[in-house]
């Protein structure tokens, strides 16, 4: 399969870098990480399997003109639409989400003539350096079509996936997936992020209970939007997440130490619109945005 890496910072390395092993891929890259891995290919460390620890895909920073059987967009938020656009100067017959937040999905949907499919991922990983690669932990990979439900298209995604040594589900509740995960990263991302300090800190007092509360109101909202998702399963979720990750620090709080914007606005801030749609009020979710978007403004970031 011919597959485009798009947004090749730490995850998606480690992703193209571990498909490289069984399939055509080009990484669109920053120039000083694209040269590296043109130059001497990109190597593999960390928690992977015993495959190659160094593959050569292709790389690149200009991604206008791509083909491939499938893209992976693991870019910011953000970088959505602007990474939508690049890609529909080519020819791309899939795309898969691998990014933070809601409303990707429908971002590349409705930039792209190309079979959409949502994903999760919960693979660790580190850009050592340009050309480096380190997976801090093995993971999954769970895709499937954008709206639930199941496709020809996103079992030979998966199975793709898995051939290059990839664990990875195909799942036909999508919907009900990404809802989880957001409940998980509006709990632990911003409280983290705004003190400071690992994902294990909000396992215990005082932090816990501000991040259950934003848990509770994403899956509140989440089923408000007809995803069947209760209090229990949200928190038992976070809880997975946080004893699993305690000593990760999570991206928001990876973003604000290195002064770059967040994806705030994609994770709490989404919980804070879907839920003034809905006509709920999320008190939690919307002071967590709030503190995180003044930081950002204070920075010239917004």
């Amino acid at each position: 399969m011919d597959i485009v890496v798009f947004g090749a910072g730490s995850l998606g390395s480690l992703v193209g870098g571990l498909l490289a092993r069984d399939h055509d891929v080009t990484l669109v890259a920053r120039e000083a990480h694209a040269r590296a891995v043109r130059e001497s290919g990109l190597r593999l460390e960390g928690a992977v399997d015993d495959g190659p620890s160094r593959v050569v895909p292709a790389a690149t920073t200009d991604g206008t003109g791509l083909e491939a059987d499938l893209a992976v967009v693991t870019v910011k938020s953000f970088d959505t639409a602007a990474a939508a656009d690049t890609l529909a100067t080519g020819s791309i017959e899939a795309v898969l989400s691998l990014q933070n937040g809601m409303g990707n999905e429908a971002t590349l949907a409705t930039r792209l003539d190309a079979s959409v499919l949502a994903g999760t991922a919960t693979y660790g990983a580190i850009l050592q350096e340009p050309g480096i690669v380190e997976c801090t932990g093995p993971g999954e990979i769970v895709l499937g079509p954008r709206d639930g439900g199941s496709s020809a298209r996103a079992e030979r995604v998966g199975e793709a996936f898995a051939a290059a040594g990839l664990e990875t589900t195909v799942a036909d509740d999508m919907p009900r997936r990404l809802w989880e995960k957001l409940a998980v990263n509006a709990g632990i991302n911003p409280v983290t992020a705004l003190t400071a300090t690992e994902n294990e800190a909000v396992r215990a007092e005082p932090a816990a209970d501000l991040a259950h509360t934003a848990t509770r109101e994403t899956a509140r909202v989440a089923r408000a939007c007809d995803v069947s998702l209760s209090n229990r399963e949200a928190l038992a979720a976070m809880e997975t997440v946080a004893e699993a990750t305690a000593a990760n620090t999570s991206s928001m709080a990876q973003d604000l130490a290195a002064q770059r914007r967040t994806e705030i606005d994609a994770i709490n801030g989404y919980v804070v619109e879907q839920a003034a749609e809905n006509g709920l009020e999320v008190p939690t979710n919307r002071t967590l945005t709030a503190l995180i978007r003044t930081w950002e403004q204070g920075r010239g970031l917004r």
